[in-house]
C-alpha cells in the first residue's frame, strides 16, 4: 500500500531529478488532481504532475526521457510537459485540465504558473460536453467486450466512475453550483442540482472503497442504469448556455 509518506518521498525524488536535469531552465513543478486535493486512492488514482520549462527542444526531451521513464515504471502517467510561453495561450485548448489545476494543485517547485490563468466559459463548456460524449462512446466500446463477464464489467465501470464524476463536477461548476472536491460530495450535488439518478455512481464508489463486492452485484443491470445516468449528465451539459 502506498502511504502518504511514500508518495511524498517519490514526489521529492521526482522534483530533485528534474532540478538536476534542467537547473534554471525549470520554471515550475505542480502536483494536481486527486493527490493534491486529499481524494487520492492508490488503486484508482494517478499522481499527475505538470512540469514547465523555459523552452523545450530535443535536448530537453532527451534529458527528460530517463526521468519520465522511471516515473512511468513506478505506475504513474508521464508528467505533462510545456514551455513557459505555451501555458497562457493554451487555456482555450485545455480548459478542463487547467480548471482542475486551479482547484486542486500543490506547487512542488518554482512558480505557480496556474494561479492567474483565466478560463473562457465557451471553450470550457464545449470541452466538458466533448469529453462526456467521447468517454461514453469509449465506455460502450469497452463494455461490448466484457458483457459476458460480470466481474470484468463491474471493474470497467469502477475504473471509469472517477472520470465521469470529475466531468460531473465540471458540469456543476458550469451550472453555477460549486461543490466540494470529494467524489461523494459531487454525487450528492449531481442528484440535488441536476436531478440525475446517482445510485449507480454511489454503488461504484462503494466497490472502489471495498464496501461492496463486485460478485454481489448484477453487473448487467447496473451497467444499464449507469449508462442512463451518464446520458442524463450529457443532456444536462447540453442544456447549458452555449
Amino acid at each position: 500500500m502506498v502511504t502518504a509518506g511514500f508518495m511524498e518521498k517519490k514526489l521529492n525524488e521526482l522534483t530533485g531529478r528534474l532540478q538536476k536535469a534542467f537547473g534554471d531552465r525549470l520554471v515550475s513543478v505542480i502536483l494536481y488532481g486527486s493527490a493534491a486535493g486529499g481524494d487520492y486512492q492508490e488503486a484508482f488514482s494517478d499522481l499527475n504532475v505538470f512540469c514547465v520549462l523555459t523552452e523545450i527542444t530535443p535536448a530537453e526531451l532527451a534529458a527528460s526521457e530517463p526521468i519520465f521513464r522511471w516515473w512511468r515504471e513506478g505506475g504513474n502517467p508521464a508528467p505533462l510537459l510545456m514551455n513557459r510561453s505555451e501555458v497562457g495561450p493554451s487555456t482555450d485548448c485545455f480548459p478542463i485540465e487547467y480548471q482542475d489545476m486551479k482547484e486542486r494543485r500543490r506547487v512542488l517547485y518554482g512558480e505557480d504558473v496556474v494561479e492567474n490563468l483565466v478560463i473562457d466559459r465557451r471553450y470550457y463548456r464545449a470541452e466538458v460536453e466533448h469529453e462526456l460524449r467521447s468517454k461514453l462512446i469509449r465506455l460502450r466500446q469497452k463494455a461490448a467486450g466484457v458483457l459476458h463477464d460480470p466481474d470484468l464489467l463491474v471493474r470497467l465501470m469502477a475504473d471509469s466512475v472517477s472520470t465521469f464524476l470529475v466531468l460531473g463536477r465540471h458540469a456543476l461548476l458550469l451550472g453555477g453550483h460549486p461543490c466540494g472536491i470529494g467524489k461523494r460530495g459531487t454525487v450528492s450535488e449531481m442528484a440535488a442540482r441536476l436531478g440525475i439518478d446517482v445510485g449507480p455512481f454511489e454503488t461504484l464508489l462503494d466497490v472502489r472503497d471495498r464496501k461492496v463486492g463486485a460478485r454481489s452485484l448484477d453487473g448487467a443491470a447496473l451497467f444499464g442504469r449507469y449508462l442512463k445516468s451518464i446520458q442524463s449528465l450529457v443532456a444536462a451539459v447540453d442544456r447549458l448556455e452555449k
